[in-house]
């Protein structure tokens, strides 16, 4: 499990008292307003940060960093993600999971066929798909419907899947 989790990217500055924008890679914009404690993950380091304030402008959210006063104290930041510590991250209701820590897990058929492994999550607008590598390297996408995925064990790193027909084609090897 990862323990950092990015919940933005800092898209550009703000005006000149040091404000970035952010952009939100989370599901609820709102979350930055609690947000208190964050890193700064440039490539080569990660720098904590204490959050000051955060505003929205247009959906967007505005972050200012204590200790940061001024555009050009920020400037160099563009471009670089936004991560929290899995201690300061959302608390997940029953059922839900981080996209980080399902990207790996091994997918089986509840026939307990072998079918790849967990590469991407889809985010649409109706639900969530899982994107399955397959051994020969195709893909396979499983809508994350309770129909198609009732078990999920990140624990053991598995996904139980129940394969609707035509969902994919069962006479392969």
């Amino acid at each position: 499990m990862e323990e950092y989790l990015r919940v933005g990217v800092i898209s550009n500055t703000h005006g000149v008292r040091g404000e970035v924008k952010i952009f939100s890679t989370t599901d609820d914009i709102r979350r930055f307003k609690k947000l208190k404690e964050c890193v700064i993950d440039t490539g080569r380091e990660r720098i904590p940060v204490v959050v000051e304030s955060c505003k929205f402008f247009k959906q967007t959210p505005i972050l200012k960093f204590k200790s940061m006063d001024q555009m050009n104290d920020v400037e160099r930041f563009k471009g670089k993600d936004l991560l929290v510590h899995r201690d300061h991250a959302v608390k997940l209701q029953k059922n839900e999971f981080f996209i980080v820590d399902l990207i790996g897990l091994h997918v089986i058929s509840d026939e307990g066929m072998d079918i790849g492994i967990l590469s991407d999550v889809l985010q649409t607008g109706a639900n969530d798909v899982f994107v399955v590598r397959t051994e020969d390297g195709e893909e396979v996408l499983i809508p994350y419907i309770e129909q198609c995925v009732p078990e999920i064990h990140p624990e053991t790193g598995k996904v139980i899947v129940h394969l609707l027909p035509g969902l994919l084609d069962l006479n392969r090897k």
